[in-house]
């Protein structure tokens, strides 16, 4: 009886976290707003608020242009079907999962970039001018987004001579409180990519509705109903995605080894806090920051390019040296 009863446990154990990472999504959101109202001298939403929007979104009914292909209509779908497969290579609580071994770095990019191609696909499907600014922006921040993420997991790859996640993560703890040039160049680009990504401030700014600024939003003015909870959800799971992707690769203390529940329980506490503190210096960094033009967002990603380089550089010079 054990002997199937293992293999289930870990196959629940990998289905169970990218859903707990997409019911905790919204949380994450709510608290970055909650923080950024604190800071700035207001009482805010209740935590809860993003799952009300959500379950109201679900009720009503969607919308959708006569102009509009089926594409459209599939977009929402196949978008945050695409985010949830990413959010599954992930190993968020424990190290041992059946899916670690199909955990690679440059898949959970690829399936990001799947995802982006069709959320821009539907942005210029129903026709809008809007609709087709904000594709097009979305990307010009992906041209250069995307070349500095994969020299991030290139130099992390070749630190723990492979782009599998749990191996990096592994990697990561087998070294210990090490100080490494190139993790932390890797880190400063990750962060500055991240923000670009998720469309935060000073890339973008996620509560504002003004067109001639939009990039994410512009993308789902047609959208409504169902198809706009699924955007809303997927945009805000990516968003925990990336956070979590950054505390895993540079920050993977309190990750389980095991399936035991008190290592669970444990791992699950320690990712809460890492994630609430991450949550918390993107709203104090939201806070202070303004959003900046559009015609200097590559210069910001290129920034992210150089750091990433200067991680990948600093690797190899020391790996020379020794």
């Amino acid at each position: 009886m054990d002997h199937f009863l293992n293999p289930l446990a870990h196959a629940l154990s990998a289905l169970l976290q990218p859903l707990l990472l997409l019911a905790a999504a919204p949380l994450l959101v709510a608290w970055i707003r909650r923080v950024k109202a604190r800071l700035q001298n207001r009482r805010g939403a209740p935590l809860l608020q993003p799952y009300r929007d959500l379950r109201k979104l679900f009720a009503k009914e969607a919308v959708v242009a006569r102009t509009a292909s089926p594409l459209f209509r599939a977009a929402p779908y196949l978008v945050f079907a695409a985010t949830l497969v990413a959010a599954g290579t992930l190993p968020l609580l424990s190290l041992r999962l059946p899916s670690t071994a199909v955990a690679d770095a440059i898949a959970l990019i690829g399936l990001l970039g799947l995802a982006r191609f069709l959320l821009v696909l539907a942005g210029l499907d129903a026709g809008t001018p809007f609709g087709g600014m904000g594709a097009s922006r979305e990307m010009l921040v992906s041209t250069f987004a995307e070349p500095a993420l994969l020299l991030v997991v290139f130099t992390l790859a070749m630190t723990a001579h492979s782009t599998n996640l749990a191996s990096m993560v592994q990697t990561t703890l087998n070294a210990g409180l090490v100080l490494r040039p190139s993790y932390l160049f890797a880190l400063a680009a990750l962060l500055l990519v991240a923000i670009a990504e998720c469309g935060r401030i000073p890339v973008d700014n996620p509560a504002t509705h003004l067109e001639l600024t939009m990039i994410h939003e512009g993308m789902l003015l047609e959208y409504s109903g169902r198809h706009l909870a699924l955007m809303e959800w997927a945009a805000q799971l990516k968003l925990a995605l990336f956070a979590a992707l950054i505390v895993d690769l540079f920050l993977p203390w309190g990750i389980a080894a095991g399936f035991a529940p008190g290592a669970l329980a444990r791992a699950a506490l320690a990712l809460a806090l890492k994630l609430g503190v991450l949550g918390a210096l993107l709203a104090l960094a939201e806070t202070v920051l303004a959003k900046m033009r559009l015609f200097r967002v590559p210069g910001f990603l290129n920034l992210a390019f150089l750091l990433a380089l200067l991680g990948l550089l600093s690797h190899v010079i020391l790996e020379a040296a020794t």
